[in-house]
Protein backbone atom coordinates (compact mmCIF):
# COMPACT_ATOMS: atom_id res chain seq x y z
CA UNK A 1 0.00 0.00 0.00
CA UNK A 2 2.97 1.91 0.90
CA UNK A 3 4.59 1.84 -1.93
CA UNK A 4 1.24 2.22 -4.47
CA UNK A 5 1.51 5.59 -2.75
CA UNK A 6 4.63 6.50 -3.35
CA UNK A 7 4.10 5.91 -7.02
CA UNK A 8 0.74 7.81 -7.47
CA UNK A 9 2.53 10.42 -5.60
CA UNK A 10 5.60 10.64 -7.59
CA UNK A 11 3.67 10.10 -10.87
CA UNK A 12 1.62 13.41 -9.46
CA UNK A 13 5.00 15.21 -8.89
CA UNK A 14 6.51 14.61 -12.31
CA UNK A 15 3.22 15.32 -14.16
CA UNK A 16 3.14 19.02 -12.63
CA UNK A 17 6.55 19.67 -13.36
CA UNK A 18 6.57 21.45 -16.54
CA UNK A 19 9.03 20.73 -19.37
CA UNK A 20 12.22 22.98 -19.70
CA UNK A 21 12.14 24.86 -22.98
CA UNK A 22 13.78 23.58 -25.40
CA UNK A 23 15.25 27.06 -26.95
CA UNK A 24 14.84 30.59 -25.32
CA UNK A 25 11.45 32.62 -26.55
CA UNK A 26 12.08 34.84 -29.55
CA UNK A 27 11.67 38.98 -29.11
CA UNK A 28 8.39 40.06 -30.13
CA UNK A 29 7.67 43.46 -31.82
CA UNK A 30 5.28 45.22 -30.04
CA UNK A 31 1.26 44.51 -30.29
CA UNK A 32 0.92 48.37 -32.01
CA UNK A 33 3.76 47.97 -34.05
CA UNK A 34 2.51 44.45 -35.78
CA UNK A 35 -0.90 46.21 -36.24
CA UNK A 36 0.47 49.09 -38.34
CA UNK A 37 2.57 46.79 -40.55
CA UNK A 38 -0.74 44.69 -41.03
CA UNK A 39 -2.90 47.69 -41.69
CA UNK A 40 -0.38 49.38 -43.88
CA UNK A 41 0.49 46.29 -46.49
CA UNK A 42 -3.08 44.21 -45.94
CA UNK A 43 -0.79 41.52 -44.79
CA UNK A 44 2.01 39.79 -45.90
CA UNK A 45 0.07 37.94 -48.68
CA UNK A 46 -1.73 40.89 -50.01
CA UNK A 47 0.98 43.48 -50.00
CA UNK A 48 0.09 45.73 -53.55
CA UNK A 49 3.60 46.76 -54.96
CA UNK A 50 1.45 49.85 -56.33
CA UNK A 51 -0.13 51.10 -53.43
CA UNK A 52 -0.11 53.70 -52.00
CA UNK A 53 -1.17 55.37 -55.64
CA UNK A 54 1.11 58.12 -57.25
CA UNK A 55 -0.65 61.00 -59.35
CA UNK A 56 -1.63 64.60 -58.39
CA UNK A 57 -4.00 64.88 -55.37
CA UNK A 58 -7.28 66.19 -55.97
CA UNK A 59 -9.12 69.24 -55.64
CA UNK A 60 -12.20 70.72 -54.27
CA UNK A 61 -14.58 72.81 -56.03
CA UNK A 62 -13.11 76.04 -54.71
CA UNK A 63 -9.46 75.04 -55.57
CA UNK A 64 -7.71 73.79 -52.23
CA UNK A 65 -6.14 70.05 -52.05
CA UNK A 66 -9.04 67.80 -51.03
CA UNK A 67 -7.93 65.86 -47.96
CA UNK A 68 -11.00 63.59 -47.71
CA UNK A 69 -10.24 60.08 -47.65
CA UNK A 70 -8.88 57.26 -44.89
CA UNK A 71 -5.36 57.74 -43.92
CA UNK A 72 -2.63 55.52 -42.09
CA UNK A 73 -0.19 57.27 -39.84
CA UNK A 74 3.63 55.97 -40.10
CA UNK A 75 4.77 57.20 -36.71
CA UNK A 76 4.64 54.11 -34.62
CA UNK A 77 8.25 55.16 -33.71
CA UNK A 78 7.44 59.52 -31.71
CA UNK A 79 4.35 57.34 -30.33
CA UNK A 80 6.53 55.29 -28.14
CA UNK A 81 9.05 57.12 -27.80
CA UNK A 82 9.95 60.95 -29.35
CA UNK A 83 13.34 61.14 -28.16
CA UNK A 84 14.24 57.86 -29.03
CA UNK A 85 13.02 58.33 -32.77
CA UNK A 86 15.60 61.40 -32.57
CA UNK A 87 12.97 64.44 -31.98
CA UNK A 88 14.92 67.03 -29.93
CA UNK A 89 12.48 68.07 -27.09
CA UNK A 90 13.54 70.45 -24.97
CA UNK A 91 12.08 70.20 -21.45
CA UNK A 92 12.23 72.73 -18.96
CA UNK A 93 13.70 71.13 -15.54
CA UNK A 94 10.35 70.71 -13.68
CA UNK A 95 8.65 68.69 -16.64
CA UNK A 96 12.11 67.09 -17.45
CA UNK A 97 11.81 65.39 -13.86
CA UNK A 98 8.52 64.32 -14.46
CA UNK A 99 8.90 63.16 -17.98
CA UNK A 100 12.09 60.84 -16.09
CA UNK A 101 9.66 59.78 -13.86
CA UNK A 102 7.17 58.54 -16.25
CA UNK A 103 10.44 56.74 -17.81
CA UNK A 104 11.17 55.08 -14.78
CA UNK A 105 7.95 53.40 -14.26
CA UNK A 106 8.22 52.02 -17.47
CA UNK A 107 4.91 54.30 -18.44
CA UNK A 108 2.82 52.20 -16.11
CA UNK A 109 0.76 55.08 -15.68
CA UNK A 110 0.10 56.02 -19.61
CA UNK A 111 -3.67 57.49 -19.77
CA UNK A 112 -4.04 55.74 -23.45
CA UNK A 113 -3.34 52.63 -21.90
CA UNK A 114 -6.60 53.26 -20.03
CA UNK A 115 -8.57 53.80 -22.94
CA UNK A 116 -8.54 57.35 -22.62
CA UNK A 117 -7.91 59.38 -25.65
CA UNK A 118 -4.36 60.39 -26.98
CA UNK A 119 -4.65 64.05 -27.49
CA UNK A 120 -2.98 66.59 -30.30
CA UNK A 121 -0.79 65.89 -31.56
CA UNK A 122 -0.52 61.88 -30.18
CA UNK A 123 -3.77 61.26 -32.13
CA UNK A 124 -1.82 61.17 -35.21
CA UNK A 125 0.96 58.81 -34.43
CA UNK A 126 -1.09 55.94 -32.52
CA UNK A 127 -1.00 53.31 -35.46
CA UNK A 128 -4.73 53.41 -36.08
CA UNK A 129 -6.12 54.85 -39.13
CA UNK A 130 -8.69 58.17 -39.46
CA UNK A 131 -10.95 59.50 -41.94
CA UNK A 132 -10.97 63.34 -43.03
CA UNK A 133 -14.31 64.78 -43.89
CA UNK A 134 -13.48 67.73 -45.57
CA UNK A 135 -15.88 70.51 -46.85
CA UNK A 136 -15.86 74.36 -47.43
CA UNK A 137 -16.01 75.41 -44.19
CA UNK A 138 -15.57 72.37 -41.76
CA UNK A 139 -13.04 69.69 -41.45
CA UNK A 140 -14.09 66.33 -39.42
CA UNK A 141 -11.78 63.92 -38.42
CA UNK A 142 -13.12 60.70 -37.33
CA UNK A 143 -10.45 58.11 -35.51
CA UNK A 144 -10.25 55.06 -35.57
CA UNK A 145 -8.44 54.24 -32.18
CA UNK A 146 -8.09 56.67 -29.13
CA UNK A 147 -11.61 55.90 -27.66
CA UNK A 148 -13.03 55.88 -31.19
CA UNK A 149 -13.70 59.39 -30.79
CA UNK A 150 -13.92 62.59 -33.22
CA UNK A 151 -12.89 65.86 -34.00
CA UNK A 152 -13.92 69.46 -35.70
CA UNK A 153 -11.67 72.18 -37.22
CA UNK A 154 -13.45 74.60 -38.20
CA UNK A 155 -12.48 76.40 -41.44
CA UNK A 156 -14.85 79.25 -41.75
CA UNK A 157 -12.87 81.97 -40.47
CA UNK A 158 -14.30 81.78 -36.92
CA UNK A 159 -11.62 82.74 -33.52
CA UNK A 160 -11.12 80.58 -30.95
CA UNK A 161 -14.10 79.34 -28.37
CA UNK A 162 -13.24 82.13 -25.86
CA UNK A 163 -14.74 80.27 -23.28
CA UNK A 164 -12.85 76.98 -24.37
CA UNK A 165 -12.00 74.77 -21.19
CA UNK A 166 -9.69 71.46 -20.74
CA UNK A 167 -11.01 69.00 -23.06
CA UNK A 168 -9.20 65.72 -24.50
CA UNK A 169 -8.57 67.28 -27.91
CA UNK A 170 -9.10 71.50 -27.45
CA UNK A 171 -10.62 73.60 -29.67
CA UNK A 172 -9.23 73.18 -33.36
CA UNK A 173 -9.94 76.04 -36.14
CA UNK A 174 -7.91 76.20 -39.36
CA UNK A 175 -7.08 78.38 -42.53
CA UNK A 176 -5.75 77.92 -45.96
CA UNK A 177 -1.53 78.89 -46.66
CA UNK A 178 -1.61 77.85 -49.99
CA UNK A 179 -1.70 74.26 -50.20
CA UNK A 180 -1.28 73.60 -46.85
CA UNK A 181 -4.10 73.40 -44.20
CA UNK A 182 -3.17 74.95 -40.74
CA UNK A 183 -4.92 74.35 -37.85
CA UNK A 184 -4.60 75.70 -34.67
CA UNK A 185 -5.45 73.27 -31.11
CA UNK A 186 -5.88 75.31 -27.87
CA UNK A 187 -7.66 74.52 -24.69
CA UNK A 188 -6.29 71.01 -24.48
CA UNK A 189 -5.98 69.17 -20.35
CA UNK A 190 -2.94 68.34 -19.09
CA UNK A 191 -3.66 64.86 -18.29
CA UNK A 192 -2.66 63.52 -21.72
CA UNK A 193 0.78 62.50 -22.49
CA UNK A 194 2.65 63.53 -25.94
CA UNK A 195 3.90 59.71 -26.26
CA UNK A 196 4.26 56.36 -24.42
CA UNK A 197 7.54 57.07 -22.79
CA UNK A 198 5.63 59.98 -20.94
CA UNK A 199 6.70 63.58 -22.68
CA UNK A 200 4.24 65.71 -20.40
CA UNK A 201 2.90 68.84 -21.58
CA UNK A 202 0.60 71.85 -19.96
CA UNK A 203 -3.16 73.17 -20.17
CA UNK A 204 -1.61 76.23 -22.07
CA UNK A 205 0.13 73.93 -24.81
CA UNK A 206 -1.29 75.22 -28.41
CA UNK A 207 -0.47 72.86 -31.25
CA UNK A 208 -0.21 73.56 -34.67
CA UNK A 209 -0.79 71.29 -37.60
CA UNK A 210 0.45 72.09 -41.33
CA UNK A 211 -0.95 69.11 -43.48
CA UNK A 212 -0.09 68.82 -47.33
CA UNK A 213 -0.97 66.56 -49.54
CA UNK A 214 1.92 66.11 -52.00
CA UNK A 215 0.16 63.51 -54.36
CA UNK A 216 -2.99 61.53 -54.37
CA UNK A 217 -1.40 58.95 -51.88
CA UNK A 218 0.59 60.78 -49.04
CA UNK A 219 0.13 63.25 -46.65
CA UNK A 220 2.59 65.50 -45.14
CA UNK A 221 1.86 66.31 -40.91
CA UNK A 222 3.95 69.27 -39.48
CA UNK A 223 3.48 69.35 -35.87
CA UNK A 224 4.73 72.46 -33.83
CA UNK A 225 4.16 72.39 -29.80
CA UNK A 226 4.48 75.39 -28.29
CA UNK A 227 4.27 75.35 -24.38
CA UNK A 228 6.29 77.74 -22.32
CA UNK A 229 5.43 76.31 -19.07
CA UNK A 230 6.53 73.37 -20.03
CA UNK A 231 9.56 73.59 -22.99
CA UNK A 232 12.43 75.90 -23.28
CA UNK A 233 11.62 76.85 -26.92
CA UNK A 234 8.76 75.54 -29.39
CA UNK A 235 9.76 72.61 -31.03
CA UNK A 236 7.74 69.78 -33.19
CA UNK A 237 8.56 66.42 -36.01
CA UNK A 238 6.92 65.41 -38.64
CA UNK A 239 4.99 62.24 -40.25
CA UNK A 240 4.15 60.91 -43.12
CA UNK A 241 0.55 59.73 -43.57
CA UNK A 242 -0.59 57.62 -46.51
CA UNK A 243 -3.84 56.19 -47.95
CA UNK A 244 -4.94 53.23 -46.23
CA UNK A 245 -6.37 50.72 -48.48
CA UNK A 246 -9.85 49.73 -46.96
CA UNK A 247 -12.43 51.37 -44.77
CA UNK A 248 -11.89 51.66 -40.49
CA UNK A 249 -12.81 48.96 -38.91
CA UNK A 250 -14.90 49.20 -35.14
CA UNK A 251 -12.54 49.64 -32.34
CA UNK A 252 -13.61 49.37 -28.81
CA UNK A 253 -11.02 49.52 -26.37
CA UNK A 254 -12.70 49.98 -23.60
CA UNK A 255 -14.26 46.17 -24.13
CA UNK A 256 -11.05 44.39 -24.00
CA UNK A 257 -8.33 46.10 -22.75
CA UNK A 258 -5.85 43.41 -21.46
CA UNK A 259 -2.93 46.04 -20.74
CA UNK A 260 -4.09 47.28 -17.27
CA UNK A 261 -3.56 44.49 -15.52
CA UNK A 262 0.35 44.07 -16.53
CA UNK A 263 1.04 47.94 -16.36
CA UNK A 264 2.79 47.13 -12.73
CA UNK A 265 6.03 48.88 -13.62
CA UNK A 266 8.91 49.51 -10.80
Amino acid sequence: MKIALALCFGSLVFAQTPPAPTQPAQPREPQDLQLSKTRQTGGPARRDPNWPPTGPAPRTADGHPDLSGNWQPNAIRENVDLVGAGVDVPLLPGPKAIYEQHRASLSKDDPEARCLPPGVPRMSTTPYPWSFIQTKDLLVIVYEGGAHIWRKVFLDGRPHNPQVEQTWLGDSIGHWEGDTLVIETVGQNDITWLDESGVPHSSDMKVIERISRPDFGHLTIEHTIDDPKTFSKPWGFTTHPSLLKGELIEYICQENNRDVQHLVGK
